[in-house]
């Protein structure tokens, strides 16, 4: 099968931009370049490999090619270290949004005093990052999934955890309504709040709000809109200054895991070792 370089980069483009156009762009082509490209790839290996429509996405034949587009470019970037590559070197990663807001912080700091690296951060449920890694979206993530996604290792991150809380107000003489409060959750695939409610009512909340952003659900609950749980470090913050209580005693952890391409690659490495010191479980 006779795959090149160029045709991956078009199909890579594609996939980032959603349409050839705007893929001749990035790459200064034009758009008929594009399209003869994706014809010849797709010819080469027998199979539709980009739905056209609006956007243009990958098929599911075409996330492995993506995949293996994004390998070829993190490769040839780190290989051609003399300056003939122009721009940095993109570093696509998945994270939940919690992690961005606590532990991930320091890495940030470290990636902020590598050069010739542009972060590109995909902010995605932990449930649901490792779909990123099989579509060839990101080069690594961090995910609860510990089964590894094709062409992946996997690395034990430890667990977050978290406490149920809510503003002092919310509670009837000192105790946790649960039938009656209302509840926050951070998007329709958190369900984080739903399992801890299961521990105390089989009784729906009356009110579930969506918040979805780390630091606005933190500030949504504080404010008295409704219950919910907040990583630990975040929610002993607000115990702490009167702003929150904590409901029960109950501790829910979310085991975390690093999901990475298995690729030869001193830049995925570093970030790797990055990830492993200042992760939860340290």
């Amino acid at each position: 099968m006779d795959l090149s370089p160029a045709q991956l980069s078009a199909l890579v483009a594609i996939a980032d931009t959603g349409s050839f156009e705007a893929a001749a762009e990035r790459l200064h082509v034009t758009p008929s370049a594009v399209s003869q490209r994706i014809r010849a790839l797709e010819s080469a290996v027998g199979r539709v490999l980009v739905g056209r429509g609006t956007p243009c996405v990958p098929t599911e034949a075409g996330a492995p090619l993506v995949r293996l587009g994004r390998q070829l470019e993190l490769v040839f970037a780190e290989a051609l270290t003399d300056g003939l590559t122009e721009g940095p070197t993109d570093l696509a990663l998945a994270i939940n949004a919690d992690s961005l807001a606590t532990w991930f912080r320091p890495v940030l700091a470290e990636i902020a005093t590598w050069e010739g690296v542009a972060l590109r951060l995909r902010v995605e449920d932990e449930g649901h990052s490792h779909d990123l890694l099989r579509r060839g979206e990101v080069v690594a993530a961090v995910t609860s999934d510990p089964s590894p996604v094709q062409g992946c290792s996997v690395t034990p991150l430890g667990a977050m955890r978290y406490l149920p809380v809510a503003h002092p107000s919310l509670l009837r003489s000192g105790r946790a309504d649960w039938s009656g409060m209302p509840m926050v959750v951070f998007n329709a695939k958190d369900r984080l709040q739903h399992e801890e409610l299961r521990r105390h009512t089989e009784v729906a909340p009356p009110v579930v709000h969506e918040v979805p952003s780390s630091d606005d659900f933190r500030a949504a609950i504080e404010a008295g809109l409704g219950w919910g749980l907040l990583p630990e470090a975040q929610a002993r913050t607000g115990i702490e200054g009167g702003t929150l209580t904590r409901l029960g005693r109950s501790v829910t952890r979310v085991a975390l895991y690093w999901q990475r391409w298995r690729l030869d690659s001193e830049l995925l490495d570093r970030l790797s070792d990055a990830v492993s010191t200042h992760s939860p479980g340290r």
